[in-house]
């Protein structure tokens, strides 16, 4: 005999619209303090009744509460999805835009792109990356090997600090090293 729980199916994969339609509703949540559909479908540039379709499919896969006519409410699952997407969206940004260079509208729309083209398990790895370098910065050869240190243990300002001296005692070396090949090729 099959229990409740064994009857709930596993939920489905969200699409890369659903997502979208998630990443919308977080953000229009912190920008006002009541979601519509119309607000919905100018964000995302489509019909309203695209709109409604799609809160009735998100509505059937737990995310959102939604009647005709009410404003539309995240649930918690459908909040915390939504809060992802948008941090990861938000990663892949700031990296086009800050270390690439991108201009800002390109950075957000390829953001959204890569969103959904590449595996969770890949974009998570790539925003920890992106923490790593904003949250601990240096360099050297070390510097990936200090990234796996910071994906198992976390960010630790103790950690950080020797990391970074230990750069800039290499560094140093390296600039007087640099300089008296340029004094030797100078003649001086």
């Amino acid at each position: 005999m099959q229990t409740d729980e064994s009857k709930k199916s596993t939920p489905r994969p969200l699409t890369s619209t659903m997502e979208d339609y998630l990443e919308a509703i977080v953000n229009l949540e912190n920008e006002k303090k009541a979601v519509r559909v119309k607000d919905i479908a100018k964000r995302l540039g489509v019909r309203m009744p695209t709109v409604t379709s799609m809160l009735k499919t998100l509505g059937k896969a737990g995310l959102v509460n939604y009647e005709k006519y009410e404003y539309i409410q995240l649930t918690n699952r459908g909040k915390k999805v939504g809060k992802e997407i948008d941090r990861r969206h938000h990663a892949l940004k700031r990296f086009l835009r800050d270390i690439l260079g991108i201009d800002p509208d390109t950075a957000d729309e390829e953001a959204c792109k890569m969103e959904h083209a590449v595996s969770a398990s890949t974009l998570n790895r790539f925003v920890e990356f992106m923490d790593f370098v904003q949250s601990c910065p240096r360099a050297g050869k070390e510097w990936l090997e200090y990234f796996q240190e910071y994906r198992i243990h976390g960010k630790k300002n103790a950690t950080c600090v020797k990391h970074m001296q230990s750069f800039q005692e290499l560094f140093k070396r390296h600039l007087e090293r640099v300089a008296t090949e340029a004094e030797v090729e100078n003649g001086t």
